[in-house]
């Protein structure tokens, strides 16, 4: 089960951060095509960073609500 959980977690947080930097990638677009005060290499960069804390948010949610799920089951 804890090889199971490790992989479990792992997809499961891959995939919330990729949603998460998606939807602030929309949201950055609409700002950057509006003004000149933000760049597309900006917008980049902040998607690097949003990836990157969501992950380190997500990976510490993720385990517990996964084994909860696999105890019941």
């Amino acid at each position: 089960m804890a090889s199971k959980l490790g992989i479990y977690s792992l997809v499961a947080s891959t995939v919330t951060s990729i949603l998460i930097v998606v939807l602030f990638y929309v949201l950055a677009i609409q700002k950057v095509g509006s003004s000149s005060q933000y760049s597309y290499t900006d917008v980049y960069g902040g998607m690097v960073y949003v990836f990157i804390l969501s992950m380190i948010v997500s990976a510490s949610i993720w385990p517990g609500v996964i084994e909860k799920r696999l105890m019941k089951m």
